[in-house]
């Protein structure tokens, strides 16, 4: 709204400034200036003029703009001493380079400032003041030269009207630097095609504020603003710049009133002190956060920390004991401080003049006179003096008082006007080296100060680029932009009451390093009692194990941490999703980072795996006992008597049954999957025909031992067994060849049992040729059972039988069990089933069929003898 109001102002006033009465003969040969606007100002001449616009009082009484009437000088009132030290810097730098010989040497700059006292109106007639000068009349058939060329304006001192000003401004390509306004609209190239400022924009005010709000971890503020181009921009850039991820959230973002309007600032604070936001950040002048101040204080609200726009960080009139307790602790973004060499001296020879010429603007001298000294120059009204008023002498000395004007130990807005005079003074410089025939412009045309176009200067601004006393450089982006930094600010509040604003550390960017921030937070002051810095969060963050999930109808900053699933992680704080873990791993306990999934398989580590290769071991070690027992006994009746070499062939290969089980234990590889069944198969085949074979041999000698029955023996003599038991096993041993070279068992990887775990096994590769393996050995059982069974009634000193058909009995019941059991036992405890099968079925043939004998052959000697033997037959066959 200013902004418009602004130009439609400056465009009425300049269509009347400059103007030619239609009767008039000048009419078609010149043009006449029909006021002249009277304004506070400072002038020195010189051969190109710089102008500038400062805020040297607060508010006016602003006169009628009407040309009707002869024009009125606006009355300021209200003496603002920062702006008039800007002002004395810009004429103290001025005069610094006019005395320095290797810049603009043979030129001398002059300069026009001017007294804006804060309104736009004054500030815009100012300004035409500075572009068309003061001559009456410019006759226009001769150059449309001025004896003295502006060079450019140094100002305004806020946003607003820079806008205003620049608006036209810019129409006619006048450079305009800003020392003062920071609003991020201004670096539109394409609206403000001449204006340069010397302090940062909004937008990276707004991005240092993100900055500081990061490094502290606060997600979760306050936003106030001011109701005007500096607030409602601010209001902008942060909404965007937040929305970037890890930026953070507003609790509320409200615009202070520019009147004193109470039910809106009690509205406002009330919302403040009921938000669980803790940090509160507000870009606004002085005087919103006085009148904030005072509702701060009515309803008490302590316990915030507050984040000051450079707006108010160094405002003095809020730094008292009793807002204090409020404000303690602020932390502020500042304009860059500076060092002037020289400018005290210079601000000591002010002088006033008594004798009221305003030639050099001494009336903005003498008023300043009058404000420090709290004296007058005109004789005050009758009573004045004997209410202890003064007559100011002239003879007074700055160095006797104190005062803010002679403070140059924090200077900040002079900084910039500093910088800002010698970009222009630069720019000129830079445009007077160039060489006719090789300049920048059309045909190679160089610039000159007798026809000094604004717009060549321009060019030569954009470019310029040199480097302060101080040390900082100075140059501007394609928008104007200078290279930004600001200092971090802490408002102290010293245990004597005094308050001391202290630099606590940096934020800027450079041109390879971006954005940097530097604090010293081992000097920031937290107005807390934990003097910590507080937390300012809508929810904790997510520890690592979790994910955000953010809570509906809410700002992103305001969630739920929901843990992660098995087999998904998360290793950072706040994630938003959970991420999975390779094939081989798992999720930690904690769920924060992949552990290696456990492996499974049947282990000679584990108990069950030393249980069975104890047994295993034991097993084969009875076997050894018992082989050694008879073969120590060989000669014997009772190890003659039953078939001694088919008991030797059974116990060697009950030995190789118990120690093929132990390729069962272990992790499994391709050749002890290829070789557990095989060996398993052929062992227990080899076993089980030496049982058949010997049933068999039992069944004939009885047939035999009847009449005609002799010629039946010839069958089975020791040929015809070890044949026999050759064929059976060779036949086992052809189905294992056929099934390992078709599809032999390997190991396998498997996860489906377990999501935690890789269950190592061995699969059988072909279902059908595990199948025939089983299948032929019961084949051989339950034909062995049948026969021992057939003959279980034979004499005792044949009846063998007995104990095969109760061995055969166990052999088919284990091996008849393992088959469910073996199907529904997952991973290692299939290899545990089968093992315990292989051992349970073993030790059922080695107990059953050579328990007896060895009884009687270790603890009943008496009874191993023929007679014994014989005698039992005798009596049998009388029965």
């Amino acid at each position: 709204m200013w902004t418009l109001l602004g130009t439609n102002l400056v465009l009425f006033v300049w269509m009347y400034f400059y103007s030619s009465a239609a009767s008039s003969p000048l009419y078609s040969s010149s043009c006449r200036l029909q006021r002249q606007f009277h304004l506070n100002g400072m002038h020195k001449p010189g051969d190109v003029i710089l102008g500038g616009l400062f805020q040297i009082h607060f508010f006016s009484v602003f006169p009628d703009l009407s040309f009707t009437s002869e024009p009125e000088q606006p009355t300021c009132h209200g003496f603002d001493i920062i702006g008039f030290r800007a002002a004395q810097t810009m004429a103290f730098t001025i005069e610094e380079i006019n005395r320095n010989p290797s810049l603009l040497p043979n030129v001398t700059l002059g300069y026009s400032l001017y007294d804006n006292c804060n309104v736009l109106g004054i500030g815009f007639r100012a300004s035409l003041s500075l572009v068309s000068g003061k001559e009456e009349q410019i006759k226009l058939q001769e150059s449309c030269v001025r004896n003295h060329p502006l060079l450019g304006i140094v100002g305004e001192s806020s946003s607003t009207p820079s806008i205003a000003v620049s608006t036209v401004l810019g129409l006619y390509r006048v450079p305009m630097v800003s020392y003062f306004a920071t609003c991020s609209c201004l670096s539109d190239r394409k609206k403000f095609p001449s204006f340069f400022r010397t302090i940062p924009s909004d937008a990276f005010q707004v991005r240092a504020v993100i900055q500081v709000l990061k490094h502290f971890g606060w997600t979760w503020a306050g936003l106030l603003v001011s109701d005007d181009d500096y607030g409602l921009h601010v209001a902008r850039s942060f909404q965007s710049d937040l929305a970037q991820p890890g930026g953070g959230c507003l609790a509320y973002l409200e615009v202070l009133p520019w009147s004193d309007d109470p039910d809106e600032l009690r509205r406002i604070v009330d919302v403040m002190r009921k938000s669980t936001a803790r940090v509160v950040i507000v870009f606004a002048h002085e005087g919103h956060m006085i009148d904030l101040m005072k509702e701060v204080v009515r309803q008490n609200v302590t316990g915030l920390q507050w984040i000051a726009s450079e707006g108010w960080t160094s405002a003095t009139v809020l730094q008292t004991p009793r807002l204090m307790l409020y404000l303690g602790g602020t932390l502020g973004i500042a304009i860059r401080r500076g060092e002037i060499p020289g400018l005290r001296d210079f601000l000591l020879q002010i002088h006033p003049d008594l004798h009221q010429n305003n030639s050099y603007g001494n009336n903005l001298v003498n008023q300043f006179w009058e404000h420090t000294f709290e004296c007058r120059f005109a004789p005050p009204p009758a009573g004045w003096v004997e209410a202890g008023g003064a007559l100011c002498t002239g003879q007074e000395d700055l160095e006797n008082v104190e005062t803010e004007f002679m403070d140059i130990s924090n200077l900040r807005p002079e900084y910039n006007v500093y910088k800002a005079v010698y970009a222009l003074a630069y720019a000129l410089h830079d445009m007077l080296q160039c060489e006719p025939g090789r300049g920048p412009f059309s045909g190679h045309s160089c610039g000159s100060l007798q026809r000094l176009e604004p717009w060549q200067l321009v060019y030569y601004l954009e470019k310029v680029n040199f480097t302060t006393s101080f040390g900082d450089q100075v140059s501007f982006d394609e928008n104007g932009d200078i290279l930004p930094i600001y200092d971090i600010m802490n408002w102290l509040w010293l245990p004597d009451g005094r308050v001391e604003v202290q630099s606590v550390g940096e934020v800027k960017r450079s041109p390879f390093k971006g954005e940097e921030l530097t604090l010293d937070e081992d000097k920031i002051y937290w107005n807390f009692e934990s003097k910590k810095p507080p937390r300012s969060l809508c929810s904790e963050s997510c520890p690592p194990g979790t994910r955000m999930a953010r809570k509906k109808g809410e700002p992103v900053c305001c969630f739920d941490c929901i843990p992660c699933s098995e087999g998904k992680i998360s290793n950072e704080t706040d994630s938003m999703e959970c991420t999975s873990c390779p094939d081989d791993f798992w999720s930690s306990p904690q769920r924060d980072h992949c552990v290696p999934k456990k492996t499974e398989f049947l282990s000679y580590q584990e108990p069950l795996g030393i249980f069975l290769t104890a047994m295993s071991l034991l097993g084969t070690f009875i076997s050894a006992v018992v082989l050694g027992i008879f073969i120590y006994h060989h000669k014997t009746p009772i190890v003659r008597a039953n078939n001694s070499e088919l008991s030797f062939q059974l116990l060697v290969s009950l030995k190789l049954c118990f120690l093929c089980s132990l390729l069962f234990i272990g992790r499994p590889t391709p050749w002890t999957c290829k070789l557990r069944h095989a060996a398993f198969g052929i062992s227990f085949v080899l076993c089980v025909s030496c049982i058949l074979v010997k049933t068999m041999v039992v069944l004939a000698v009885f047939q035999a031992s009847k009449p005609g029955g002799g010629a039946k023996l010839k069958w089975f003599g020791a040929v015809q067994q070890r044949g026999t038991v050759l064929v059976l096993t060779s036949v086992q041993a052809a189905i294992c060849t056929v099934w390992l070279v078709s599809s032999s068992p390997a190991p396998h990887r498997n996860t489906q049992y377990h999501n935690d775990k890789i269950v190592y096994e061995c699969v059988v590769g072909s279902t059908v040729g595990f199948a025939v393996l089983l299948g032929y050995i019961g084949l051989l059982a339950i034909l062995s059972f049948l026969l021992a069974f057939l003959v279980r009634n034979l004499p005792d000193n044949f009846n063998e039988a007995k104990l095969i058909t109760f061995s055969m009995l166990i052999f088919c019941a284990v091996w008849v069990a393992f088959v469910p059991a073996y199907i529904s036992s997952p991973g290692k405890y299939a290899d545990a089933v089968e093992v315990f099968a292989i051992l349970a079925s073993s030790f059922g043939l080695l107990v059953s069929l050579f328990g007896p004998k060895c009884y009687i052959i270790l603890l009943r000697p008496e009874r191993n003898t023929k007679k014994a033997i014989m005698g039992r037959e005798t009596m049998k066959s009388l029965n």
